[in-house]
């Protein structure tokens, strides 16, 4: 069993006044210690016969607490529900190490490591290449790195980066000294390595075998010169590979395995694998069908220009590639089930790009590009790169991502090593001055994350950087970007999803994970989700273009194909009570009827009102009885009568704009820049933003009504809000057909997304720079106004709970307080108050306690007599909530607003560090500020109607003339006084104690109650007189017998 000291002993232990010893940790086995761990252990053993023994809960919470003598009973048992998962009653010792055993594994999966690398020294390796190095790859299953050389010279490295041998590898169709290998891939699923020729030959060599480097397979008559290699395996499933190669003639060429772990090619029927004998085969054999374990791909897209990189990403399902010409610079060949044709799309790019590289979690390629810059590309956008990184001064040759850290590597001509942030496109690191001082080499980059090794080749030189590990721990929620988050109210739970296909459930009072399912649209990502009325049916939408009905054990009902067989990017799903609406992707609503979900897979129904939108719809929302909203991403509102599906209005920020003609080249661009947009989870593209005549800038990402207001079509205020390109928020009356209030809620941002709580009091807003506001709107926009307001809402808290963009908000009503839930690509989902307290992430090791936290008083807003100062005053009003409550708002500008960790606030509960001996400190430090507040400056922070009177000290008056009634009561009262004492007979003694009737219950209690209780001592009557029966006749038996 390992160690439990590593996991008890880093705790700080205090003992209070009153000698109860409280720690950092917040349950008791984190303040446990190995002697302790000993007593617990001697407790299980029994004294008679030396062996392990059982104890129930009872035992075990007092035989702990006095042997251990610090807690409370509570705590152990708590402990001993955690341990007793089966819920048989009894724990014995074996249970309880294994419970901290899982503790402690879950721990050590929790570690990240920080974001910004660090480097040790550059090391240059022994020098034992004499031609130029090629290739360095790493070898899992021996742990060893091997380098190639031009000459077929083999490096073999240990993980220590010592040379463990060399050996040379040759071929006999050529002579040695005409030898130039190109390039090496390692077939990990089969432990092979594959090396290409100049020769246009591929050889195979099994490592497996007793003969040092033995050449299994010899694939010869290749149409060129392969001078790029790349091998992909299916890790659920060894016999599924692919080994791509391009070469000289500007053909891209893969062979699809389909047995590799049987045998990569057919072997003559008196042969096995086991035989150290080559297989010679020939290019013609595998392009005629011959081989029936393999089949071939290929295309011819870079006309005679040499095929630079070639790669296939499973996560695509394409095959990328490059070549340094303006026309086709990069092919993405994309695989077609049951189809041996390829579909591809292309990137043109000026002077060409000498490599790039595909980050699967970012959705991004990335290009070294000869005019010095570094692309970024959405691979389903080809018109234009979704952002540019410059200030490489020379032609950038290899980029390569980071892929734990979101970042970019890159390595120019004039020997500078970039290190790019991805999300804000900018460059976070310079090595210069350190490699070696050659003028012309050819250069070769690999990094291999999990060492952080970074190996560089400047010809036949091998040197390496080592990125020094991070001591700084990142708590997060999801392995993969997250992309959506919802409540369910019914069982207080919170559900995730990311793009890795995972869906986690949480619990929102503790933060403990209570379930995952993984792979729910197989390698797709989930793009959005919802919850149906009931809240007990869970849809989820994947970029595969399916929406799946799940229940809540994970069982899919239904398979809903919205895409129509097409890989579409969904980005809302609006349930109702008669459709599923589904919207993303195209400029009409896909609409799926109730009726017809009588079966697994369903097809879309036609949405009767047709094509509104001139661009694609990227969000919906429903206000009961019959009003649809749909926004697109050129700012365009359409209002919808839900029953016939007819739009009945337009909204548009802009009323004098002129429709857009539907041509053909903007029906195209529409999915385009949609999908842009979506990847914008993950990577910040400003390019699209910048121009102000560009659509972008109206998209409207987010839609909510405002059901909480009543009677708003009376008043004339608005009962729409909308969020989406450069921050703003607008406010809409759909009844007027107008635009009632806009403001920018985050300066700077291309685009942002926002929640509603569901009294409608607030907004929350995100960005992508992980920020979140709250903005109170219960009384803003509640009247109507011919002008548009263009004041902001009051800004109640303004925070950062990620280091990257927020992809979704949620709010969720836990008692009297509300909480923020706010995902974010950072892999991680963080609770939140209102103010912008911390209380949690999900996935962190403690879990927390909602209870403990208190709950956020609400500001009084209806302190005016006349409602309109609210909205035509904002200013005003922000200034009274200033003197209101000057901690909070220190300027009268809301865009300042920035929430101090320094300031005392009443409603503020920041706990320190979670910690017990933390909340005990704070605990008593409030009640003393609360006191002291309320002695010496209790007008400051008094919150409530009569907040703003102002309250002074009484004055001292002189002595007050009491009226004559007062001082002479016996001249208005005397005579009133006797008559009633006159008439007043006390009946005697015996006149009470004489009952005129005995006492009655009916007279006392509810005659429902009288009758409920006589029921109640019937049936009991009739039990025992039954049970008293089968007594009787189960004691007969034996004595008939």
């Amino acid at each position: 069993m390992s160690n439990p000291g590593a996991y008890v002993t880093s705790t700080h232990s205090e003992v209070d006044s009153e000698g109860v010893r409280h720690t950092g940790g917040d349950t008791i086995e984190n303040r446990l210690t190995i002697k302790e761990f000993a007593e617990i252990q001697n407790l299980f053993k029994s004294p008679a016969l030396n062996q392990p023994e059982c104890m129930n809960r009872e035992e075990f919470m007092d035989r702990t607490y006095t042997a251990l003598g610090h807690g409370n009973k509570e705590e152990y048992g708590e402990l001993f529900d955690k341990i007793d998962v089966s819920r048989e009653g009894f724990i014995d010792w074996d249970k309880l190490t294994s419970f901290m055993l899982l503790e402690l594994y879950e721990k050590d999966e929790r570690v990240k490591s920080s974001v910004i690398p660090e480097w040790k020294d550059i090391r240059c390796l022994p020098l034992i290449h004499k031609e130029n190095i090629q290739k360095v790859v790493y070898l899992k299953g021996s742990c060893r790195y091997v380098t190639l050389s031009k000459d077929g010279l083999l490096g073999v490295w240990g993980e220590n980066l010592k040379l463990q041998r060399s050996l040379r590898i040759s071929t006999d169709t050529v002579k040695l000294k005409d030898l130039w290998a190109t390039s090496l891939v390692f077939l990990a699923n089969v432990n092979k390595i594959a090396v290409a020729f100049t020769s246009k030959e591929i050889c195979f060599y099994d490592l497996n075998s007793k003969q040092d480097m033995f050449c299994q397979y010899k694939l010869q008559g290749l149409q060129g010169a392969p001078i790029c290699m790349d091998y992909w395996h299916n890790p659920d499933d060894g016999n599924e590979a692919v080994l791509t190669f391009g070469d000289v003639t500007g053909q891209v060429q893969a062979i699809c395995f389909t047995t590799a772990m049987i045998s990569l090619f057919e072997r003559p029927a008196n042969s096995t694998e086991d035989q150290q004998t080559t297989l010679y085969i020939t290019w013609s054999e595998l392009v005629s069908g011959y081989h029936k374990c393999c089949y071939i791909l290929k295309h011819k897209l870079h006309d005679n220009h040499w095929v630079r990189q070639v790669s296939y990403n499973s996560h695509l399902e394409a095959f990328l590639s490059c070549s340094t010409s303006d026309n086709n610079t990069v092919i993405l060949a994309w695989r077609e089930k049951g189809k041996t044709l390829l579909k591809t799309t292309s990137l043109n790019i000026a002077n060409g790009i000498n490599g790039f590289d595909y980050h699967s979690g970012l959705n991004i390629i990335a290009t070294a590009g000869i005019d010095h810059k570094v692309c970024l590309w959405n691979p389903y956008v080809v018109s234009k790169p979704t952002g540019v990184l410059q200030g490489n001064m020379a032609s950038v040759i290899s980029v390569k991502f980071f892929d734990s850290r979101k970042q970019l590597c890159s390595f120019s001509k004039d020997k500078v090593l970039r290190i790019w942030d991805v999300h804000h496109q900018v460059c976070i690191q310079r090595i210069a001055g350190i490699f070696p001082k050659t003028l012309d080499f050819q250069f070769t980059l690999y990094f291999y994350e999990p060492h952080g090794h970074l190996f560089v080749s400047f010809n036949n030189q091998l040197a390496v950087m080592e990125m020094k590990k991070e001591s700084s721990k990142k708590v997060t929620s999801h392995k993969k970007p997250i992309t959506c988050v919802l409540y369910n109210s019914t069982f207080k739970q919170v559900i995730s999803s990311d793009t890795g296909s995972t869906v986690t459930f949480w619990m929102i009072d503790t933060g403990q994970k209570i379930k995952q399912f993984s792979g729910c649209h197989g390698n797709a990502e989930i793009s959005t989700m919802a919850l149906n009325a009931s809240e007990t049916r869970l849809l989820t939408g994947s970029t595969d273009g399916t929406v799946k009905v799940w229940d809540l054990n994970g069982h899919c009902h239904h398979k809903l194909n919205a895409g129509r067989d097409q890989a579409v990017e969904i980005s809302q799903i609006l349930v109702l009570k008669r459709t599923i609406l589904v919207v993303g992707w195209e400029r009409i609503i896909t609409v799926f009827r109730m009726n017809t979900l009588n079966q697994y897979l369903v097809q879309p129904s036609e949405w009767k009102g047709g094509m509104q939108h001139q661009e694609d719809i990227l969000c919906a929302a429903f206000l009961p009885p019959q009003s649809l909203v749909t926004g697109s991403y050129d700012g365009e509102i359409v209002v919808w009568n839900n029953n016939t599906e007819n739009a009945s209005r337009k909204l548009h920020p802009d009323p004098g704009r002129a429709p857009r003609s539907k041509s053909d080249s903007q029906i195209q661009s529409a999915g385009k820049r949609l999908l842009s947009l979506s990847s914008g989870r993950h990577t910040r593209s400003m390019s699209n933003f910048n121009d102000t005549d560009s659509d972008s800038n109206n998209t409207v990402t987010r839609l909510f009504f405002l059901e909480a207001r009543k009677n708003i079509s009376a008043t004339g205020g608005a009962n729409l809000v909308s969020c989406g390109g450069l921050g703003c928020v607008r406010f809409w009356n759909i009844f007027r057909n107008q635009l009632m209030a806009e403001f920018v809620a985050h300066e700077g941002a291309s685009f942002i997304i926002m929640t509603i709580d569901k009294t409608n009091r607030y907004t929350i807003t995100g960005d992508h720079d992980g920020w979140v506001k709250v903005w109170d709107i219960q009384e803003y926009c509640i009247d109507y106004s011919e002008t548009n307001c263009t004041e902001p809402a009051p800004l109640v808290a303004s925070f950062q709970p990620h280091s990257d963009c927020i992809t979704h908000l949620e709010t969720c009503a836990h008692s009297t307080c509300l909480l923020v839930i706010s995902a974010s690509a950072d892999c991680s989902i963080c609770v939140s108050d209102i103010c912008g307290t911390a209380i949690g992430i999900f996935g962190q090791e403690e879990h927390w306690r909602i209870e403990s936290y208190l709950p956020v008083p609400v500001m009084d807003n209806t302190i005016f007599e006349n409602p309109e100062e609210n909205v035509t005053g904002t200013k005003d009003l922000q200034a009274d909530i200033s003197d209101l409550h000057p901690s909070l708002y220190p300027d009268t500008q809301p865009t300042d607003l920035i929430m101090e960790d320094g300031e005392d606030l009443l409603f503020k509960v920041s706990p320190w560090e979670n910690t017990i001996l933390g909340r005990k400190y704070k605990e008593n430090g409030t009640k003393e500020k609360l006191h002291s507040n309320f002695r010496d400056d209790l007008t400051q922070n008094s919150i409530g109607t009569f907040s703003l009177l102002n309250i002074g000290p009484l004055k001292d008056i002189g002595e007050v003339k009491k009226p004559d009634f007062v001082v002479n009561p016996d001249k208005y009262f005397g005579e009133k006084t006797e008559e009633k004492s006159r008439a007043l007979i006390l009946p005697t003694h015996s006149q009470t104690v004489a009952l005129k009737a005995v006492f009655d219950e009916g007279s006392l209690f509810p005659r429902e109650i009288l009758e409920r209780e006589q029921t109640a001592k019937q049936l009991k009557e009739k039990m025992h007189h039954e049970s008293k029966i089968k007594r009787t006749n189960r004691t007969a038996r034996p004595k008939e017998k």
